[in-house]
């Protein structure tokens, strides 16, 4: 017995108007930021008030033979898991994350972090998109399935709750619950991006990243400017000359070789047919300021650039007061926060210790410089893509999107899938989202754009059933 995409579709429809959007809004108003940004967590109580959320839900489903279990280890975030039995002894691991970013500045005069406003197609506000909707996107998915009355595999879901901040906590919970999640051979994740809404876009590469404050000493404290110009160095001209060993300023392009990578002839087959599809869309993807754009007219070059090359951003600045507070001074030091964002196979952690001596050692007038790294995030590089599942995304795509599924690597990282795929080295991986054009998940203005969400978790039944029926033993 086959599915019925048109029911699946029904299904899916309804459920996210009658089911889904009240609640995802209530979800949104919880500012329930991860640890990184709220090192009170655990005594401001938002984060159990966003789970207790989710599990009433859940539980008012009433998904026959679906149980739902709490984790919480001492000083950890809390972990759900899921399990539905199935038919098929086969295991799909469906994860998401309920973490959120901060607030950031910038939005709209009648939009709100915290304030959930749905505009036609859009539901603003923190953490719809990114990523409240994936346990929510989950469960319609099993339940459109489950009233097919078709065999299906089993199915867990694992939602955990320190993403935003590089998914400590995830690897512990994989170790203890490892028995009940079992041997998954195919993972689907729903905490990606889509390069448009008019499609299913695959995730197939992710690239690392580096977090560190360079910190340039020139004086114990401040001098008039007129009086020691001149005689001390810059802090923010020596900053500068020091960012210059990593980043040509002139093209961004990043220049130690321990930073680069060679592109795989397959991946970068895929950006030429994600470019062609995304073309003149990529000159209105982002908000660009007065009469500018992209740095190149070439799309697959921009497309291998955010994905496959390092980039380098200044995301914050210390030592450097105000306009209004700027005074005739000879500034001590001046200290640049830098995301560094690395190759998906490159190595991290090497990538730490050679990019610390390049920036420290040698310093010029024999300056005082340091710079202090964060946990180094992985990059990773998608198994091949074996051809059942490449037909089972084909097939869904066209079934409710009426286009093609497009791969393509993401600029950004998403710290477990190196973690999984090192922890499940047999699975195929179903890396995607919502996240497209001025979704802005971690900017202002957030949205989720309902009708994806609504054709991914359609698709995401289909892919279920698909590799149940392709597995049975």
């Amino acid at each position: 017995m086959s599915i019925n995409n048109e029911q699946i579709w029904q299904s899916t429809e309804k459920f996210w108007e009658e089911q889904i959007i009240e609640s995802l809004s209530e979800y949104i108003r919880i500012p329930n930021k991860s640890p990184m940004f709220d090192p009170n967590w655990k005594s401001n109580g938002y984060m159990d008030d966003a789970i207790a959320h989710v599990t009433r839900w859940v539980e008012s489903q009433q998904v026959p033979g679906l149980s739902l279990t709490l984790h919480e280890l001492p000083g950890r975030t809390p972990t759900l898991l899921l399990e539905y039995p199935g038919d098929i002894n086969e295991t799909v691991l469906i994860y998401g994350h309920i973490d959120k970013q901060p607030e950031f500045s910038g939005w709209y005069e009648d939009l709100e972090p915290w304030l959930p406003v749905r505009k036609t197609d859009k539901l603003y506000g923190r953490g719809g998109a990114d990523d409240g909707y994936a346990i929510y996107s989950a469960i319609s998915a099993l339940k459109s399935l489950i009233e097919q009355q078709v065999e299906i595999p089993r199915v867990v879901i694992l939602i955990e709750a320190s993403e935003e901040s590089g998914s400590p906590d995830l690897p512990v919970y994989m170790e203890q619950l490892s028995e009940d999640i079992g041997t998954p051979g195919l993972v689907i994740a729903l905490d990606s991006t889509c390069g448009n809404y008019d499609q299913l876009w695959i995730t197939t590469s992710l690239r690392g990243m580096l977090i560190g404050e360079l910190k340039v000493q020139v004086l114990e404290q401040g001098a008039h400017s007129g009086a020691a110009g001149g005689i001390v160095g810059s802090s923010f001209r020596l900053l500068r000359q020091l960012i210059s060993r990593v980043e040509d300023e002139n093209t961004g392009e990043i220049l130690p070789s321990f930073l680069n990578e060679q592109i795989p002839d397959a991946r970068r087959r895929e950006a030429e047919k994600a470019g062609e599809v995304l073309g003149d869309e990529l000159k209105t993807m982002y908000t660009y300021a007065g009469e500018s754009g992209p740095i190149s007219e070439d799309a697959t070059e921009l497309i291998l650039n955010n994905t496959w090359l390092a980039s380098m951003e200044v995301t914050g600045m210390d030592g450097i007061p105000d306009l209004a507070n700027a005074g005739n001074v000879l500034r001590p030091h001046t200290t640049a926060k830098i995301a560094l964002r690395l190759p998906p196979t490159t190595d991290a952690m090497q990538a730490k210790t050679e990019l610390t001596k390049l920036l420290t050692e040698n310093s010029p007038y024999k300056t005082a410089v340091s710079f202090e790294l964060e946990t180094p995030n992985p990059g990773w590089h998608a198994p091949e893509t074996k051809p059942v599942l490449e037909q089972s995304l084909q097939s869904a795509s066209q079934a409710y999107f009426d286009a093609p599924a497009i791969a393509m690597g993401c600029g950004g990282s998403i710290p477990f899938m190196e973690f999984l795929a090192n922890k499940l080295p047999q699975a195929q991986f179903v890396v995607t989202g919502v996240l497209g054009p001025h979704s802005n998940a971690h900017g202002p203005n957030e949205f989720l754009h309902i009708p994806t969400a609504k054709k991914v978790t359609a698709c995401v039944a289909n892919l279920i059933y698909d590799w149940g029926q392709n597995h049975k033993s």
